[in-house]
């Protein structure tokens, strides 16, 4: 049980990182600091759905972790 759960963590991990990878640019990088940032507040519908497998995979993640902390 506990190798299966550290197999699905480490899948999900490697996961995770790749969605947040896929997510466009929010800030101009130094440039925020003066304020020369653009911001578009509006998603798209790739973006969204984004935001959801992102979230999800973390929620999934963060679970998984605290059963492996709690029990193992």
């Amino acid at each position: 049980m506990k190798s299966l759960l550290l197999g699905i963590e480490f899948l999900i991990g490697i996961a995770l990182v790749a969605c947040v990878l896929f997510h466009s640019p929010k800030g101009e990088g130094l440039g925020a600091i003066g304020g020369q940032a653009r911001m578009f507040s509006a998603q798209k519908g790739i973006e969204s759905g984004l935001n959801r497998v992102t979230t999800g995979l973390a929620i999934v993640f963060m679970t998984i972790a605290a059963l492996l902390g709690f029990f193992f």
